[in-house]
């Protein structure tokens, strides 16, 4: 619910809630006759291939939860992902969105399963969930990243110059804050793009454990429009210099072998927690810096 009301999905307004939850559920259900119940034969050539893509992303969703094995669930991902595309030309479908859908999915999921313990959710079954609950977590989640996407809809046109924009800040700030890392990379000629365009594509859904992401996005949500923006490039810094010394041991191959598969499996809440702590402590040394680059 918190998470709803942040995003502006629910109304502030207490009596209000339930009356707009079935609106926007019925709403989005309302979408699939228009958008989604449609052959091949009524898409256009492009559709056809955007849908394809989903297709081929949805089953690299978060390999490791058993969850996301689940037909129902996969199933749910590409209504989703394919309605929200065909209503929004301008960026279309972009590989990585389908890891934004699951800490929505996750944590409206949570809410109706007796235990409501985000970390036994891969416990459930959804296929012995009602249909209705299944229906409220696909939609609420459609809702939200419709809210999330909105706020940072320039990462997904084309060229994609929000993203470019948070890599080119993120270069800026370690140069600034452990510039021997920085002149490493530099020496062995690894571009930041090469592994941070990623970290914010996906906003590290990929680099950390699930738990880990929704905690990282309960602090997200919390910033409001400057979370899964701003905030994030300094919780990206503070997680690359985390292993400074031992990247600065490292050639250019090992580096990127590094970087593009973090060892974070065993990073638990506290951990988390002292990632944001030093990202608080770079936003607050650098974002109203004149000096500071971007």
């Amino acid at each position: 619910m918190v998470w709803q009301l942040l995003l502006g999905y629910l109304p502030t307004r207490r009596e209000r809630r339930d009356a707009t939850l079935r609106r926007k559920r019925r709403e989005y259900f309302d979408c699939l006759p228009m958008y989604y119940n449609n052959s091949d034969a009524d898409r256009s050539e492009e559709d056809q291939k955007m849908l394809r893509q989903i297709l081929l992303d949805i089953p690299r969703t978060n390999p490791g939860m058993p969850l996301f094995h689940s037909d129902l669930v996969r199933r749910s991902f590409e209504r989703i992902l394919y309605i929200w595309a065909i209503r929004h030309p301008a960026s279309g479908y972009v590989q990585g969105m389908n890891d934004l859908v699951t800490p929505f999915y996750v944590v409206f999921l949570a809410d109706h399963i007796s235990s409501g313990d985000v970390d036994q959710i891969n416990a459930c079954d959804v296929s012995t969930l009602e249909q209705g609950i299944l229906d409220a977590v696909e939609a609420d989640s459609y809702w939200c990243l419709t809210k999330l996407l909105d706020g940072i809809q320039d990462h997904y046109t084309m060229s994609q110059p929000g993203l470019q924009r948070m890599v080119y800040r993120l270069q800026g700030i370690i140069q600034r804050i452990d510039r021997a890392l920085h002149d490493h990379l530099t020496r062995e000629s690894v571009d930041f793009n090469q592994f941070a365009f990623r970290w914010m594509n996906c906003l590290l859904v990929r680099e950390l454990e699930l738990h880990a992401i929704i905690r990282l996005w309960d602090t997200y949500l919390a910033e409001e429009r400057e979370g899964f923006d701003s905030f994030h490039v300094y919780v990206c810094a503070a997680l690359l210099v985390t292993w400074s010394k031992e990247l600065q041991a490292m050639g250019f191959q090992e580096l990127i072998i590094f970087l593009q598969d973090l060892p974070t499996g065993d990073w638990d809440l506290a951990r988390i927690q002292e990632l944001l702590g030093q990202a608080y402590i770079l936003k607050t040394l650098f974002n109203e810096s004149p000096s500071h680059l971007g």
